[in-house]
């Protein structure tokens, strides 16, 4: 099986996101000990298509900015260096309590001590992306867009980011692109807006040709059945999750791709890693196998980067779940928390456990 694409497109992936920073306290501490902190540009949607820029295909990134803002520099100048075309407006800060781009303040754990994680959105000028401020047709139709992928995170951030979403999960059905879409539930996110975004979720996911998520995006994004939890480990759990992306496949038939991810948590530096995909009628599994974690943050990010990439690439299915699997492990190993890796090489070394000095 092969996903065709659209041909002659000047954009490979074009994505929505709100651009934000994380700090990460260095050497693996708690936030809360203080000390010196590491800060990086950051968003999961970034984080996505951050595989397929640093490996030469051509990228663009819709979002917002803060007029004037030093941060907003910063975050412009980062998706250069990492060979990303972005649009969007710059809006006007409105004063010290007015917009900025988000916080995201993580702390990366270490063996026994789980990661911790702290979300400072307050006055997030992503929560202003608006249809308005693109021009849809310009972007799908005269420029031209291989694959869109949207994310349940901007899915969910705000009335207004729903709507972007959904408009432009239409216009890629519209012109042809394909529809990339990660569940990525926020229980945060989703409070008091229910009935709202599961109406919204399952359009985008019925226009979805590429659908991601684990077991609880799954059910509480789309109203579909997780495995059930049995204490088994993973490897006993598969046909759980088969069944699980099996339903899904009945209640969103148009997709052709189904996607999952699985991680057991030995302990925060040791993970059991592995993903289940359908692909057509095919089914293609990477049994949970043994990655060294630095940091857990984008991994998942990493996977769904890495299997888009293989599909923009025409490879067969069974290298798209591999290159994501091993692009995900990448992500684990870096501070950062997108995949910057230096050449495709680099990640087939990951999926063969060839770790061994080239030279």
């Amino acid at each position: 099986m092969k996903l065709d694409l659209k041909q002659n497109c000047q954009y490979a992936l074009v994505v929505p996101t709100s651009m934000g920073v994380r700090i990460t306290p260095l050497n693996g501490q708690p936030v809360h000990a203080g000390g010196l902190f590491h800060m990086q540009v950051t968003s999961a949607e970034t984080n996505v298509v951050s595989v397929a820029a640093c490996l030469g295909l051509p990228v663009k990134v819709l979002t917002t900015f803060v007029r004037g803002s030093p941060i907003a520099q910063l975050i412009k100048d980062n998706l250069r260096s990492r060979g990303m075309d972005f649009e969007g407006p710059d809006v006007p800060q409105g004063g010290p309590w007015g917009y900025r781009h988000q916080f995201n303040i993580a702390d990366s754990g270490y063996g026994a001590r789980g990661p911790r994680v702290w979300n400072d959105r307050a006055g997030e000028v992503g929560r202003t992306l608006n249809v308005k401020d693109f021009d849809l047709d310009r972007i799908f139709g005269r420029e031209g867009v291989q694959i869109v992928h949207l994310s349940g995170l901007i899915g969910a951030l705000s009335a207004e980011t729903s709507r972007f979403c959904l408009e432009l999960a239409r216009a890629a059905k519209q012109h042809g692109s394909r529809i990339s879409f990660d569940l990525n539930y926020r229980a945060s996110f989703w409070k008091g807006r229910e009935k709202e975004l599961c109406a919204t979720f399952a359009e985008i996911a019925s226009l979805a040709d590429i659908l991601v998520g684990n077991e609880e995006d799954f059910q509480l994004c789309l109203g579909v059945n997780g495995p059930e939890a049995g204490g088994q480990g993973l490897p006993a759990q598969i046909g759980s999750f088969k069944d699980m992306i099996g339903s899904v496949q009945k209640a969103f038939p148009h997709a052709s791709v189904y996607a999952t991810t699985l991680r057991e948590v030995v302990d925060a530096n040791h993970h059991l890693w592995g993903a289940i995909m359908a692909a057509g009628d095919e089914w293609f599994v990477v049994e949970p196998r043994a990655i060294t974690v630095l940091d857990r943050i984008g991994g998942g990010d990493g996977f769904v980067g890495g299997l888009l990439y293989a599909i923009l690439r025409g490879w067969e299915p069974a290298k798209w779940i591999e290159f994501g699997w091993a692009a995900g492990a990448l992500a684990t190993t870096l501070l950062t928390d997108y995949v910057q890796p230096a050449d495709e090489d680099q990640i087939w070394s990951i999926w063969h456990g060839n770790a061994r000095v080239q030279r």
